[in-house]
């Protein structure tokens, strides 16, 4: 215990130094984290900790899924429901498609290798941007529908990479459209059914007792056991913290202090400052590990790694712009500026990487997959990461307040 605990600790104190330097110097605070990390890596500082997929997935995933989950309302996500589930789920597939085919044709990848590529690399992480939104006072339909995307396009791509993998596998059978609907209602819907079933027993619980410290003991079973509890019987993780943090948030967060389910006041203030300060050192420690993986990950061929990254791009684009203009002349409609920020903001972090590492040992072309999931990750943070607020000023949503 003793082993991880202190240099965690010691990373998050690091952490803290770069966000009182970067908050200074007006840098973005995962450039600067990042930047830190392979700071570190290039010294070759020996930290103790490094990023696996059990590390992402275990420790660092639930608090930032659910954290953001408990913050959207209803009512609110519900008006842009269909653009948003659209963009998760068409806009996911788009991508992937795009990304996988563009492998295949100018770096010659095998067809399955590139879908599974193309699979993780179509989950959003725009964690960071959406800080951003937050700092420069951009509200409304904007944060919530790249906020609601990224939380529910994360889960679909899981879901398809988790597919994808599993036809890939030494023996594995041609996939049926009835294992196909099997698997996606095991590993979806058994997730979604997980997260309302655990949160809705924390609901209950909850409603037993005023203490707000047990409240928020009771999110965090929520969160955590949910996730755990969905991995556990192969169900997805990531849609099961979702579900859970949605469900809690509205019937007892969000929610009026006179409704049935509605934590106390004190608890629900409590809770939201609870899960803010678990994200933002879960963001920190993500961020410094991925700086560190980044300065250990060999880059053989440049050239290549430009085109996974122009791939990358492109399937976010075909992801947004085709499905935006699916709704053009209706009332979900988004202008210009907003889609080019949903392009631009659409960034790849923790997620892709976890399921990147999670690639099995044996896997046909497992080390380009994780050199190249770095690569795009490393631009996503250091160059849209760093081009963000620019690209704000430039598109007018700086000034944007509805």
């Amino acid at each position: 215990m003793d082993l991880v605990l202190g240099p965690t600790i010691e990373l998050l104190g690091l952490a803290m130094v770069v966000a009182i330097v970067a908050r200074r110097l007006r840098l973005p605070y995962t450039v600067g984290l990042v930047l830190t990390g392979l700071g570190l890596a290039l010294a070759r500082v020996d930290v103790g900790v490094t990023l696996t997929r059990d590390v992402i997935f275990d420790v660092i995933l639930p608090p930032l899924l659910f954290e953001a989950a408990i913050s959207i309302p209803w009512s609110e996500l519900k008006r842009d429901l269909p653009l948003v589930l659209a963009l998760a789920t068409l806009g996911v597939a788009l991508c992937a498609a795009v990304v996988a085919a563009g492998l295949t044709t100018l770096l010659g990848w095998p067809a399955g290798s590139a879908l599974a590529f193309g699979a993780l690399i179509a989950a959003t992480d725009p964690i960071a941007v959406i800080a951003l939104l937050r700092e420069t006072g951009v509200k409304g339909r904007l944060r919530l529908i790249m906020e609601s995307e990224s939380l529910i396009n994360d889960g679909v791509a899981a879901l398809l990479f988790t597919l994808v993998v599993a036809s890939l596998g030494e023996g594995a059978s041609a996939p049926t459209p009835l294992g196909v609907l099997g698997q996606t209602l095991l590993i979806g819907g058994g997730g979604v059914a997980v997260g309302l079933l655990v949160a809705g027993i924390a609901i209950l619980l909850a409603g037993r007792t005023s203490d707000h410290l047990v409240e928020t003991a009771l999110t965090a079973v929520a969160a955590y056991g949910s996730f755990l509890m969905a991995e556990r019987i192969g169900a997805s993780g990531v849609l099961a913290t979702v579900a859970a943090g949605l469900l809690m948030g509205n019937l007892g967060v969000l929610a009026d202090e006179q409704d049935r389910f509605a934590l106390t006041s004190q608890g629900r203030a409590f809770v939201v400052a609870f899960w803010q300060f678990s994200a933002f050192v879960a963001n920190s420690l993500v961020f410094l590990l991925i700086g560190l993986a980044l300065a250990a990950t060999p880059t053989r061929s440049l050239g290549a790694l430009v085109v996974v990254i122009a791939l990358a791009l492109a399937g976010r684009a075909a992801a947004v712009y085709p499905v935006s203009a699916l709704f053009a002349r209706s009332r979900w409609a988004i202008s210009w500026p907003d889609r080019h920020f949903l392009w631009w903001g659409g960034l790849r972090g923790a997620l892709a990487l976890a399921l990147a590492l999670s690639l099995p040992p044996a896997a046909p072309y497992r080390e380009q997959s994780l050199v190249a999931a770095f690569g795009v990750v490393a631009f996503s943070v250091l160059v849209q990461g760093l081009t963000a607020k620019p690209a704000l000023r430039l598109l007018g949503l700086d000034r944007a307040g509805d």
